[in-house]
């Protein structure tokens, strides 16, 4: 392509995109400019609906600019109640009652009659030991004792012979003593071989293996025809019908403690709560965490094994007080407050003084938190539900069953949300426009 020909194309091009360009830059310019939003028209602020979460409904038209529709499950009341303070706590479980059984004699295991999980009771014969070494010396402790015994009897008639002969004067006094000295011995010698026959009698008798307690087979450590060593671990039994759980306690809590104090145990992973009771109090703190160590005791449960790690709930006292649900807690200033519903119908941003936390209507009840001073019984907040709800915005409460209505018609559709969860946040235009509406 020659040089010509190459700068009539690029000179075409150019001309073309200023065309193009120069045509969207008329026709943005022709199409109408949107209209602001008023606050007192509806559909003024469609956004600030999410000042207050779909929960609680969306602002309305009102005589004053924009308020806030609340549904009834969004305002709680104060009032006195029953305060539970409780201490959250965790461990494993473990067997008031078990025992490991041991070899009470060295020798070969010849037999094992039970396994993991089997069940046992006090005294049940078990196990056997090889039991030929205990029989022979068995046998050799009740022949030294016949021996002993004729010992004895040869003695015993030496003497009655010496002493008929020393009444008629035929020895002195001297052989007489011998022949009691011997008597003596050979009834000292009959007392020996008996103790050592009970020895050889309870030898043989170790060979045979009971069962300690009644319970369960946990671990079978030990197998038929292996050579035990005196105390060798053979089986482990624990009794599951009374468990224990071990938990440590900070130092600040420790005072509030008391023996017989209800509690809520719930193993890891099931939903089933049981009860329990703190059954004692360690007088010494572990040494590295300074905690001190306390036991609940918990009444056996099918679902209960030992070694299961467990959370406790412990009761430690009740008080009556001003309570406060902890959800209407709002922490998005320096200071927590709570919203409260004005006599006026406006909303107030209240920074009130707070005190212990605990729950309320027992155990299974909802956290709450005691109010010292700011509020007093009677007074309206609005749930954490609720969202961001700007200071001074007008708040209406809308019927049970009833519907809230939003600026543009019916509040949006869509699932239910939980009391308690957080709202989505307002935008920062929803949020500009209620805070204007509401001046």
């Amino acid at each position: 392509m020659s040089p010509a020909r190459r700068r009539i194309l690029v000179s075409s091009l150019i001309a073309a995109a200023v065309v193009i360009a120069g045509g969207l830059l008329l026709r943005q310019r022709a199409a109408p400019a949107p209209q602001a939003p008023t606050a007192g028209a509806r559909g003024a602020a469609p956004g600030a609906a999410g000042v207050a979460g779909g929960t609680v409904g969306s602002p309305v038209e009102g005589a004053g600019g924009i308020e806030l529709a609340l549904l009834p499950r969004d305002v709680f009341t104060l009032q006195q109640g029953e305060l539970l303070r409780t201490l959250e706590l965790n461990g494993s479980l473990k067997a008031v009652d078990s025992a490991v059984l041991k070899a009470r004699a060295a020798g070969e295991l010849q037999r094992l009659d039970v396994r993991e999980g089997d069940s046992v009771h006090a005294g049940q014969e078990i196990g056997r030991i090889d039991p030929t070494e205990a029989r022979l010396r068995l046998q050799q402790a009740e022949q030294q004792l016949v021996q002993t015994r004729a010992q004895l009897d040869i003695a015993q008639r030496q003497l009655d012979n010496n002493q008929a002969l020393q009444r008629q004067g035929f020895i002195s006094g001297t052989a007489l003593q011998t022949s009691e000295s011997n008597a003596t011995a050979a009834r000292a010698a009959v007392q020996a071989a008996q103790a050592a026959l009970a020895l050889a009698r309870k030898a043989a008798d170790d060979t045979v293996l009971r069962a300690p307690l009644t319970g369960l087979v946990s671990q079978r450590l030990a197998q038929p025809g292996e050579r035990l060593a005196l105390d060798a671990r053979v089986l482990e039994i624990v009794d599951l019908r009374r468990l224990e759980l071990e938990a440590g306690v900070p130092p600040d809590a420790a005072p509030a403690l008391r023996p017989g104090q209800p509690a809520r145990l719930q193993v890891e992973g099931a939903a089933e709560v049981l009860p329990a009771r703190l059954a004692r109090i360690n007088p010494s703190a572990q040494a590295g965490s300074r905690q001190l160590p306390v036991y609940l005791s918990v009444d056996g449960h099918p679902s209960l094994r030992q070694g299961l790690f467990a959370r406790v709930t412990l009761e430690l006292d009740r008080r009556h007080a001003l309570l406060l649900p902890v959800s209407a807690l709002r922490n998005d200033q320096p200071q927590p407050y709570v919203v409260r519903v004005g006599a006026d119908g406006l909303a107030q941003w209240v920074v009130p003084r707070l005190g212990e936390r605990g729950r309320a209507n027992g155990l299974d009840g909802v956290d709450m938190v005691v109010v010292l001073d700011g509020l007093t019984a009677g007074d309206r907040v609005l749930s954490g539900a609720a969202g961001l709800v700007p200071q001074g915005m007008r708040l209406r409460l809308e019927p049970p069953g009833g519907s809230p209505q939003g600026a543009n018609g019916p509040a949006p559709s869509g699932p239910p949300r939980t009391p308690g969860m957080p709202a989505t946040p307002p935008s920062a235009t929803a949020t500009a426009t209620a805070l204007a509406a509401s001046r």
